[in-house]
C-alpha cells in the first residue's frame, strides 16, 4: 500500500493535476498514516503556503472555492494534534518568510475593505492564531521586529473596525450635554467612524458569525500583544522601539484602548468578555509605558523639557543618545488624523493624555533624594506640555521653558488670556482630562510650594494660576468636572485661586444655576473643600468677606440657587466649631455690616424715590424699577439673614470661661444686630398705607381657626415686603435665641433686654411686653401679619419667636405664679397651635428638610407639626381641653394618612414620620393629658366605625356608643359591655358585621394603639380600650365579599383577629389591668376568648389552616392565654376559681372526633397546650399550689391525650385522601406531644409516680421521628420540634427506666438510634447551610441531654462518628456533607457538660481534633468555592474549641497551629455575604485567642499580628471609595467589619505587655496600606480610632523611629495621622486620665 501512495508528492507538484484533486490528495496525505512522504509536515506546509502565495502573486489560478479550501487546510494543519506532537518531539517545522507578509497583506485588505465582506477572514485569523501560539512557527514574525509591529497595527485596525461597526446601524446621536464622572464613560455618543464609505452595510453576515469573528479578533489580538511585549523587551535599542511605537503603534493602540474602555454598550452587542477587554487594555498600557518612557530616555526628556541654565538651548558634547524631542514626537503623532476621524480624535486624545502622564510619573516621578526636586520639575514641565494639547491655550510666557526663569510680575498675575483663545472641541472631555492630570499631579506631590517660590520663581504657581483663569474666563458651571478641577487647584495651593476668589464664589457657589443632581453634588463638594481650606488657614473671615461682596452685587436674586444646602450647612457647622470664637463673631459682624451698608440703603432709597416720584408715566416706570430694586434687595437681605442665622447657631456659645474681650465683642454684635432689626421694623411700619386704621385688640389677638387679616389685605403685600418681613422675623428670632443662650451660660454678658431688678413690676417686664406685642400684632403692621397661606415662612418664624419668648418667661419661676402670666402663656400656646390641621392631603408630597429657609406652602404643615411636637412638654401644661383634642386628632389623622415615602430623602421629615417617632418615644407617656386625649381619640374613632357598621342585633353597649363622645368611665357602662361579651361568647351570636373597608380601618387603628405605651394609660382609659377590643374579638365579624368565592381564605378576618389578640396581650402585660379584672374575672375572659373563637370556627369562619395568617392567629391565641394565665397566677386573687373555670370549660366539652372541623381541633389543642405549659412553668411556688397545678395539668393532659390520638388518626386518613387542607402541621403536633411529655415528667416528682400515662403515644411518635430523621423528611420547623421531643423523651426514659437490665439496654438502644438519626440529619443533602444553622441549637440541646449522664462507651460512639467524618479523602472526593457533619458535632460537643471521666477523656484527644481541623482548613482554603460552605464552619468549630479549652489546653503549640490555619483562609474575591461571614469568623477566632489564651501570645504575638494584619489589609481594600457603590446593604457589611477591627485594636491595646514592642510595627503596617488607598470616611473613622489606641502604646523613640524610617509618601501619611492623634485623641485621653483613679 505504501508504494501506491508514494507518488502523491509528484501529483501535488504536477501542473496537470486539477487543484480540487490536489487539495483532496493533500488532505488524504495528512490524515493517512500509510502515505509515506519524507518530512511530510514540512512538505505539506510548504506546498500549501506556496500555493497561496502563488495565487495572490497571480502566478497560478484556481477558483475561490479552492482558495478557501487551501486556507482551511492550512488552518487544520496548524491546529492539528499531529503537528503539535511533532513539535513537542523537538523536530523543526518552519514557514516561509513570505507567508508572514502574505498574512499582513490580507489583514490590511480586511481592515480597509471591511472584515464582514470577506468569506475567509475568520479562517485567516485562525491561521494567524495558530502561528502566533506556537513558539516555533511564530519565529516567522518574531525574528523581524518590524513584522511584529506591522502585525499588531493590522490587528488593531481590524479590532477598531469591529468595535466601530455596530455604530453604523444605530442612529447618530449628538454630543451629550451632560457628562459622567469618569473619563472613559462620558463620551458614549455615536460618532462618525473611519472608512465608513467603503463598508457595504447591506452585506453583513449573521449575528452568530459576527460574534465568532469578534471573539477571534480580540483573542488573537491578546496573544499578539503578549508576543509583541516579549519581543519589545528583548530589543537592545530603545530608540528603535520608541520610533516604531511612536510612528506606527501609538494612535492605533490608544484608539483601540479608548473604544474598549468607553464602548460598554458595544461589548454587550459583540458579547465580549469583560476580562478579555481588561487584559487587552493592560497589555496596551504595558506596551506604551515601556516603549515611550524607558529609563534610558530620561536624559532626552530632561533636555527637551527642563530649561537650560544658559538659556542657549544647545546641548553639550555629552548629550543623550535618545530621541531629540520625544514629547514633541508623541504629541504630534497623537494629534495626527491618520487612524481616526476628527470628531473621535479629540475624545481619544483627551483620554490618552492622562494615561501618558500616569506612565511618565511612574517612570520618572521618583528618584533619589538628591534628584527628587529635579524629577518633580520634570513631571511638571511634562504636564505643561500636555495641557495645550487639549486646546486649552495658556499664556506662552508661563509655558515656554526658555521663559520659565523670568520673575512673575503683578501685572502678569492679573492679566487674563485674550478673548480670542481657541476653545476645546468638547468642554466636558477637556475638563475631565484636566481633572485627571491635576489629580495625578496632586497625588504625586510634584508641586512643592516653598521650593517653587524660593528656587523656581513661582513658575508652577504661574502656570496653575493661568489655568485657573481659563477655567473662570470660560466657566462651565453645568459640568461636574469643572468644579472638581477647581477643587484640585484649591488642594494644590489656595493662592492659585486667591486673585480670582470673587469670581470663584460667584460662578461656583452663588450664581450656579444648573440644578442637575451630579452638578449639585460636585458643586457642594467644592464649596465644602473651600470652607475647610480657609478654616485650616484661619482665614474664614476673609472668605466670608469675599462671599458677602458677591452676594451684594446686583443680580436677579430669584434666579440664584439656595446658598446653604444640607452638605454645605454641615460643613459650615464643622468649620465654625473649629474656628476661634473671635473669628466666628467677626464673620457675623461682617454679615450685619453688609446688611447695613449694601442692603438697607437700597430699600430706603427706593422709599424716598417713591415719595418724590410723581404720577406721570415716567414716575410709574421709575416706581416699577424701584420695586424691582427693592425686591432684589429684599431677597439679598433674606439670604444674608439665613447665612447669619446658620453662623450664629453653629458658633461656640459664650460661657463663664470666655475672656472679657470676647464677651464685649459678643455684646457689640448683639447690639448691632438689634439695631438692624429695629431699622427693618421701622421700614416695614413706614410702608403701612395712611388710609389704614389700627385694628382693635380683638382683631389683633389671633384666635384658633380664625384668620387675622382679610384676603384683600394680603393681596396688597408686595414681594419685597414679604421677603423683608421674613428676613426681619428670622433676625429677630435669631437674636432672641442667641441672647437667651448667652444670658444662660455667661454671667459676664449683659443684655439690653434683661430686667434691671427682680422686684420690678411684672407688668413692665420686657419679656412680657415683647410677648404681648407679638400676640397683639403690634410688632408688624396689620396688613403684614403673616398667615400660612400668604407667607408660610413668616408665620412659622412668628410662632417660633412667640415660643422663644415663652421659654424666656418660663425661666423665671417667680413670674409663673401671677394669673396674668398664666393667661398670657395660655394665649401664646393657642397662637402657636392655631390652624393646626391637615390643610392638604397627606400624600407623601409634604416633605421638609429641617431648614428654616425651606419652609413654604408645601412644607409648612410639616414644619409647624415639628415645632409643636418638639416643644410638646413645654406647651402641654397650658393646653385647653379643645387644644388637646386638636393635637390628638391631628396625631391620629397623620398616622392614618401615612403612606410609604420611597422617594423621600433620608434626612427629610414628614408629618407621619414625626408622629410615629412621637408615639414611639417615652415623651408622650410622660404627658398624661395629651396621652389620654390621644387614647380617647383612638377609642372614639373605633366607636365611630362600629356605629356605622351593620348590626344583627341591638346590644346593651350600643346606646352608650351612640350618645357619648367621651370614653366609658363608669362601672355601669363597663358592665354593659361585659354583658354583651358574655352573651356573644355563650351563644356564638355576632352583633356587628364589618365590611372589608371597615375591617382595614379598624386594623390600622389597632396598629396605632400597639405603638402606644400601655403603661402610660390610666386605669379608665385602659379599661375602656381593653373591653372595647375584647368586644370586637367576641362580637364582631367580617362580611363576606360577593366577589370572592372563598372569603375565609382571603385572610382579612384572621388578620383582624390577630391584631386584636396582639393588642389585648400587650394590655394584659401592662401595669394597670387590675381595673379590668375588677369588672370581669380572668377565667371568664379566657373562657370567652376561646369560646368565641371556637364558635367562629364551628360556623365556618376559618377553613384554611395551612395559611400563614392562620398560624399567626394560633400563636396570638397562645400568647394571650399565656399572658393572662401568668397574670392570674401572679395576682393570686381567686386563683383556683379562675383557673378551675377555664380547665372545666375544656374538660366538660365533648371530645373532638374526625367529624369536627380541623380549625376547632387546632384551636383547642393550642389552648390546652398553652395552659398546661404555663401551669407547668409555675410549679415549685408552694406545695399546696403544686398539688393544685398538678391536678389541673393531669386533667388537661387527660383531655389532650385522646385529642392528639384522634388528630394522628385524622392525619393518616387525610394523607391517604390527599386532602392537605385538613392536616395539621407536623411541627405543631410534635410540639403538643412534647408539652404533654414535659408536663408528665414534671408531675412525677409531685405525685411520686414512676410511669407515664401516655407512654405508648410517646414511643410511637419517637419511632416515627427517628424514621423521618433518617430520611430527612419534613420542614425545618418540624425537624426542630422533633429534636426537642427526642431530647425530652430521652430524659423521660432515663428517669423512668428503673434499675433493671432491660431498662439500661432500652436506653442504650435509644441512644444509638438518636445518634444515627442526628448523623443522617446533618449529612442530608436536602438541607442547606442556613437550615443546618437553624437546627444547631436543637441538636445542641439534644446532645447535652444525651451526654449529661453518659458513659465512656457512649462517648466513644460519638467520637467514632467524628473520626469517620474528619477524613480528608472524603473532602477530596467531594463528600463535604459527612465532613461538615463531623465539624458541626465537634463544635456542639465541646459546649456540652460531660461527666468528669468523659470530660478528661475528651480533652486528652482535643489536640488531635485541632490538628485534623487545621489540616482540613488549610486544604479547603485552596478552593475559594469551599470558603462559605466549609471553611467558615471549620474555623467556627476551632474557635468554639479554643473558648471551651481555656485552662485545659496546656500545650501552646496547638493554639499556634490554629493561627497558622487562619493565615491560609482566603479573603479575596468573595461576595459581600461570604466576606462578612469569613471576616467575622476569623475575627472571633482571634478574639478567642486573645481572651482565653493570653499566655500563648507571649511567644506567638507576631503570628497573631500577621493574621490580624490580613484582616486590616482586606477591609482597607474592600472599604476604599468606589463611587455609587459606597452606599447600600453591601457597604454596611464593610462598615461592620471596620467596627470589629477597631474593637480588636482596643483588645490589643489592653494587652499592652504582649504587644508593646510591636506597636511601632503595627502602625507602620497600617500607614503603609493607608497610603495605597482612599478609604470611605465612615470606615476610615473606625480604623483611625483603632490605630489611635496602638499609638497610645508607642513610646517617644518609637515615634522618632517611624518619622525617620518610613518612606516619603508613607511618612506624610503618618505625620497626618499623628497630628490628628495629638490634636484629638491624645488631648481627650489626657483629659479623661485627669479624672481617673
Amino acid at each position: 500500500m505504501a508504494a501506491i501512495y508514494s507518488g502523491i508528492h509528484l501529483k501535488l507538484k504536477s501542473p496537470h493535476t486539477p487543484w480540487e484533486d490536489k487539495l483532496k490528495l493533500a488532505r488524504f496525505a495528512w490524515i493517512s498514516p500509510q502515505c509515506l512522504l519524507p518530512n511530510k509536515e514540512q512538505v505539506l506546509l510548504d506546498w500549501c503556503t506556496h500555493a497561496l502565495t502563488g495565487w495572490y502573486n497571480k502566478k497560478v489560478e484556481y477558483s475561490h472555492n479552492v482558495l478557501e479550501g487551501l486556507w482551511c487546510y492550512l488552518d487544520d494543519l496548524l491546529h492539528s494534534r499531529k503537528l503539535h506532537a511533532h513539535l513537542k518531539q523537538g523536530k523543526t517545522v518552519s514557514l516561509r518568510l513570505n507567508m508572514a507578509q502574505l498574512l499582513l497583506d490580507r489583514l490590511q485588505e480586511c481592515a480597509q475593505t471591511g472584515s464582514k465582506s470577506l468569506l475567509c477572514v475568520s479562517t485567516m485569523l485562525s491561521v494567524c492564531q495558530g502561528i502566533v501560539s506556537s513558539p516555533v512557527l511564530s519565529s516567522v514574525f518574531i525574528t523581524k521586529y518590524e513584522l511584529m509591529v506591522d502585525l499588531l497595527v493590522k490587528l488593531c485596525s481590524l479590532a477598531c473596525n469591529e468595535l466601530q461597526q455596530p455604530l453604523l446601524t444605530e442612529t447618530t446621536m449628538t454630543e451629550s450635554t451632560t457628562c459622567q464622572d469618569q473619563v472613559m464613560s462620558e463620551h458614549l455618543q455615536a460618532q462618525p467612524t473611519a472608512n465608513t464609505d467603503s463598508v457595504d452595510t447591506s452585506e453583513f453576515p449573521s449575528k452568530h458569525d459576527e460574534k465568532i469573528l469578534s471573539s477571534n479578533v480580540f483573542e488573537l489580538l491578546l496573544q499578539v500583544l503578549s508576543c509583541y511585549l516579549a519581543v519589545q523587551r528583548q530589543q537592545a535599542n530603545p530608540n528603535r522601539v520608541f520610533t516604531m511605537v511612536t510612528n506606527q503603534l501609538l494612535q492605533p493602540l490608544v484608539l483601540l484602548r479608548h473604544l474598549l474602555t468607553s464602548a460598554d454598550l458595544l461589548h454587550t452587542k459583540l458579547r465580549l468578555r469583560q476580562q478579555l477587554c481588561r487584559d487587552i487594555r493592560a497589555k496596551i498600557d504595558s506596551t506604551l509605558h515601556f516603549a515611550l518612557f524607558p529609563s534610558e530616555h530620561l536624559t532626552s526628556y530632561k533636555e527637551e523639557l527642563l530649561p537650560s541654565k544658559d538659556n542657549s538651548g544647545k546641548r553639550g558634547a555629552g548629550g543623550a543618545k535618545g530621541p531629540l524631542k520625544p514629547v514633541t514626537a508623541i504629541l504630534s503623532k497623537l494629534s495626527a488624523q491618520v487612524h481616526c476621524e476628527p470628531l473621535l480624535l479629540y475624545s481619544v486624545k483627551s483620554n490618552t493624555l492622562s494615561l501618558l502622564f500616569r506612565f511618565f510619573l511612574d517612570s520618572y516621578g521618583k528618584g533619589r533624594a538628591d534628584s527628587e526636586e529635579e524629577q518633580r520639575m520634570l513631571c511638571y514641565y511634562f504636564l505643561v506640555r500636555l495641557v495645550p494639547a487639549l486646546d486649552l491655550c495658556i499664556d506662552g510666557d508661563t509655558v515656554s521653558p526658555a521663559e520659565a526663569d523670568k520673575p512673575v510680575s503683578a501685572s502678569q498675575e492679573k492679566k487674563s488670556p485674550p478673548a480670542s483663545l481657541q476653545s476645546p472641541q468638547s468642554w466636558s472631555l477637556a475638563l475631565l482630562a484636566v481633572e485627571s492630570l491635576l489629580s495625578q499631579a496632586l497625588s504625586a506631590n510634584i508641586y512643592n510650594v516653598a521650593a517653587d517660590r524660593i528656587r523656581h520663581k513661582e513658575v508652577q504657581l504661574s502656570f496653575y494660576r493661568s489655568l485657573g483663569q481659563i477655567l473662570f474666563n470660560q466657566a462651565q458651571p453645568s459640568i461636574p468636572a469643572w468644579y472638581r478641577c477647581v477643587k484640585v487647584l484649591l488642594s494644590l495651593n489656595h493662592l492659585i485661586l486667591e486673585p480670582d476668589l470673587d469670581q470663584l464664589l460667584s460662578s461656583a457657589w452663588v450664581h450656579s444655576e444648573c440644578m442637575d443632581a451630579r452638578v449639585q453634588r460636585a458643586r457642594q463638594v467644592m464649596v465644602c473643600s473651600l470652607l475647610q481650606t480657609y478654616t485650616k488657614l484661619r482665614q474664614l473671615p476673609r472668605l466670608f468677606s469675599e462671599l458677602l461682596s458677591v452676594l451684594c452685587q446686583p443680580a436677579q436674586e430669584e434666579l440664584r440657587p439656595p446658598l446653604l444646602s444640607d452638605m454645605v450647612s454641615d460643613s459650615l457647622r464643622t468649620c465654625l466649631q473649629e474656628t476661634p470664637p473671635s473669628q466666628g463673631l467677626e464673620i457675623c459682624s461682617l454679615v450685619l455690616e453688609s446688611m447695613r451698608r449694601c442692603i438697607l440703603p437700597d430699600l430706603l432709597k427706593a422709599e424716598k424715590s417713591e415719595i418724590v416720584g410723581g404720577r406721570d408715566q415716567e414716575g410709574e416706570r421709575r416706581k416699577v424699577n424701584m420695586n424691582q430694586k427693592r425686591q432684589d434687595a429684599s431677597l439679598k437681605l433674606l439670604s444674608l439673614s439665613q447665612l447669619l442665622h446658620a453662623a450664629l447657631f453653629n458658633l461656640k456659645t459664650l460661657d463663664n470661661a470666655s475672656p472679657l474681650p470676647l464677651v464685649r465683642q459678643g455684646q457689640a454684635l448683639m447690639k448691632q444686630m438689634q439695631e438692624v432689626v429695629n431699622d427693618l421694623l421701622q421700614l416695614l411700619s413706614a410702608e403701612d398705607p395712611p388710609g389704614k386704621t389700627k385694628i382693635n385688640s380683638s382683631q389683633k389677638m389671633p384666635k384658633k381657626g380664625k384668620k387675622c387679616l382679610e384676603h384683600k389685605e394680603t393681596e396688597m403685600v408686595s414681594v419685597w415686603e414679604q421677603k423683608t418681613q421674613e428676613a426681619t422675623l428670622l433676625l429677630r428670632y435669631t437674636w432672641v435665641e442667641v441672647d437667651t443662650l448667652f444670658n444662660l451660660h455667661c454671667s459676664k454678658y449683659t443684655s439690653d433686654q434683661k430686667s434691671k431688678t427682680e422686684d420690678e413690676a411684672i407688668s413692665n417686664d420686657p419679656m412680657m411686653t415683647h410677648l404681648e406685642s407679638l400676640l397683639s400684632g403690634d410688632i408688624l403692621p396689620a396688613r403684614l401679619l403673616p398667615s400660612p397661606s400668604s407667607s408660610p415662612m413668616s408665620c412659622f418664624l412668628y410662632k417660633m419667636l412667640t415660643l422663644q419668648q415663652m421659654k424666656k418667661i418660663l425661666l423665671y419661676s417667680t413670674l409663673l405664679s401671677e394669673p396674668s402670666i398664666a393667661a398670657l402663656l395660655n394665649t401664646a400656646v393657642q397662637f402657636i397651635l392655631s390652624k393646626l390641621k391637615l390643610e392638604v392631603s397627606l400624600d407623601g408630597q409634604q416633605v421638609w428638610d429641617g431648614q428654616i429657609s425651606s419652609v413654604n406652602s408645601n412644607s409648612y404643615v410639616v414644619a409647624h407639626w415639628h415645632l409643636v411636637t418638639s416643644n410638646l412638654p413645654l406647651v402641654a401644661p397650658y393646653l385647653s381641653r379643645e387644644d388637646m383634642d386638636c393635637v390628638a386628632d391631628f396625631l391620629v389623622s397623620s398616622v392614618l394618612g401615612r403612606q410609604t415615602d420611597l422617594d423621600r430623602p433620608s434626612s427629610s421629615l414628614t408629618v407621619s414620620l414625626i408622629t410615629s417617632q412621637l408615639l414611639q418615644s417615652p415623651i408622650l407617656a410622660e404627658l398624661p393629658s395629651v396621652f389620654s386625649a390621644t387614647v380617647c381619640s383612638l377609642i372614639q374613632r373605633i366607636r365611630d366605625v362600629l356605629m356605622v357598621a351593620h348590626k344583627h342585633k341591638v346590644c346593651a353597649s350600643f346606646p352608650e356608643f351612640h350618645g357619648a363622645s367621651q370614653p366609658l368611665s363608669t362601672p355601669v357602662k363597663d358592665e354593659s359591655i361585659v354583658e354583651d361579651i358574655l352573651s356573644s361568647s355563650k351563644t356564638g351570636e355576632v352583633f356587628v358585621s364589618l365590611t372589608d373597608t371597615q375591617t382595614k380601618e379598624l386594623i390600622n387603628l389597632v396598629q396605632i394603639l400597639m405603638s402606644v405605651n400601655p403603661d402610660g394609660m390610666n386605669s379608665e382609659d385602659l379599661s375602656s380600650v381593653f373591653l372595647l377590643l375584647f368586644f370586637m374579638l367576641t362580637s364582631c365579624s367580617c362580611l363576606s365579599d360577593p366577589t370572592v368565592n372563598d372569603h375565609c381564605d382571603s385572610g382579612d378576618d384572621v388578620v383582624f383577629l390577630v391584631s386584636l389578640l396582639k393588642m389585648l396581650t400587650i394590655l394584659v402585660e401592662s401595669r394597670n389591668l387590675k381595673s379590668v379584672l375588677k369588672v370581669i374575672h380572668g377565667g371568664t375572659l379566657l373562657q370567652a376568648a376561646v369560646s368565641s373563637l371556637l364558635w367562629h370556627s364551628s360556623n365556618g369562619r376559618f377553613q384554611a389552616t395551612s395559611n400563614p395568617d392562620w398560624l399567626d392567629l394560633i400563636k396570638a391565641v397562645q400568647a394571650f392565654i399565656m399572658s393572662l394565665t401568668e397574670l392570674i397566677v401572679t395576682r393570686g386573687s381567686s386563683l383556683v376559681l379562675n383557673l378551675e373555670q377555664f380547665v372545666s370549660f375544656f374538660t366538660s366539652k365533648e371530645k373532638p372526633d374526625s367529624g369536627e372541623s380541623i380549625s376547632s381541633v387546632h384551636l383547642e389543642l393550642a389552648s390546652l397546650t398553652c395552659l398546661a405549659q404555663t401551669l407547668n412553668s409555675n410549679l415549685g411556688r408552694s406545695k399546696s399550689m403544686d398539688q393544685t397545678f398538678t391536678q389541673m395539668i393531669s386533667r388537661v393532659i387527660a383531655t389532650l391525650g385522646p385529642a392528639v390520638e384522634s388528630v394522628l388518626r385524622l392525619q393518616t386518613l387525610s394523607k391517604e385522601a390527599t386532602n392537605p387542607a385538613s392536616v395539621l402541621g407536623q411541627a405543631f403536633v410534635v410540639d403538643v406531644v412534647t408539652v404533654m411529655l414535659h408536663c408528665e415528667v414534671s408531675s412525677l416528682s409531685v405525685n411520686t409516680r414512676s410511669t407515664l400515662d401516655h407512654i405508648t403515644l410517646y414511643q410511637g411518635l419517637c419511632q416515627h421521628i427517628l424514621r423521618d430523621l433518617s430520611s430527612s423528611l419534613g420542614s425545618v420547623d418540624a425537624l426542630v420540634s422533633s429534636l426537642h421531643f427526642l431530647s425530652t423523651f430521652y430524659k423521660a426514659v432515663e428517669r423512668t427506666r428503673g434499675d433493671g437490665e432491660d431498662g439500661g439496654k432500652m436506653l442504650e438502644e435509644l441512644y444509638i438510634q438518636i445518634l444515627q438519626g442526628v448523623r443522617s440529619l446533618l449529612t442530608a443533602p436536602r438541607l442547606s447551610a442556613e437550615d443546618i444553622c437553624e437546627l444547631e441549637s436543637a441538636v445542641q440541646e439534644l446532645l447535652c441531654n444525651l451526654l449529661e449522664k453518659s458513659t465512656t462507651d457512649q462517648l466513644t460512639l460519638l467520637l467514632v462518628i467524628i473520626r469517620e467524618g474528619l477524613n480528608a479523602g472524603k473532602l477530596r472526593a467531594g463528600n463535604n456533607r459527612e465532613v461538615l457533619c463531623a465539624v458541626t458535632i465537634i463544635k456542639l460537643l465541646f459546649c456540652c457538660q460531660l461527666p468528669e471521666t468523659c470530660s478528661k477523656a475528651l480533652w486528652l484527644i482535643a489536640p488531635e481534633i485541632i490538628s485534623a481541623l487545621v489540616f482540613l482548613v488549610r486544604m479547603c482554603s485552596q478552593d475559594a468555592s469551599l470558603t462559605l460552605p466549609f471553611t467558615v464552619p471549620a474555623v467556627t468549630s476551632m474557635t468554639s474549641l479554643l473558648r471551651q479549652g481555656e485552662g485545659l489546653i496546656s500545650n501552646p503549640h496547638h493554639v499556634i497551629l490554629v493561627l497558622g490555619a487562619l493565615q491560609s483562609v482566603t479573603l479575596d474575591h468573595l461576595s459581600p455575604h461570604a466576606y462578612k461571614s469569613t471576616f467575622n469568623t476569623v475575627h472571633e477566632s482571634l478574639f478567642a485567642i486573645i481572651q482565653c489564651h493570653p499566655q500563648v501570645l507571649l511567644n506567638a504575638a507576631p503570628s497573631f499580628l500577621n493574621v490580624f494584619y490580613r484582616l486590616v489589609v482586606s477591609i482597607m481594600q474592600e472599604g476604599r471609595q468606589k463611587g455609587d457603590s459606597d452606599t447600600g446593604s453591601d457597604s454596611d457589611v464593610y462598615l461592620q467589619c471596620s467596627r470589629l477591627i477597631e474593637r480588636m485594636y482596643s483588645h490589643i491595646a489592653v494587652s499592652a505587655e504582649t504587644f508593646t514592642t510591636l506597636s511601632a510595627f503595627m502602625v507602620a503596617q497600617y500607614v503603609t496600606e493607608l497610603q495605597k488607598v482612599t478609604l470611605r470616611p465612615d470606615i476610615k473613622l473606625h480604623l483611625t480610632e483603632g490605630i489611635y489606641q496602638i499609638l497610645d502604646l508607642c513610646a517617644e523613640h518609637d515615634i522618632k523611629f517611624l518619622m525617620g524610617g518610613l518612606q516619603t509618601g508613607v511618612r506624610e501619611v503618618f505625620n497626618e495621622l499623628y497630628g490628628s492623634y495629638t490634636h484629638y485623641h491624645k488631648a481627650r485621653r489626657q483629659g479623661e486620665d485627669k479624672y481617673t483613679v
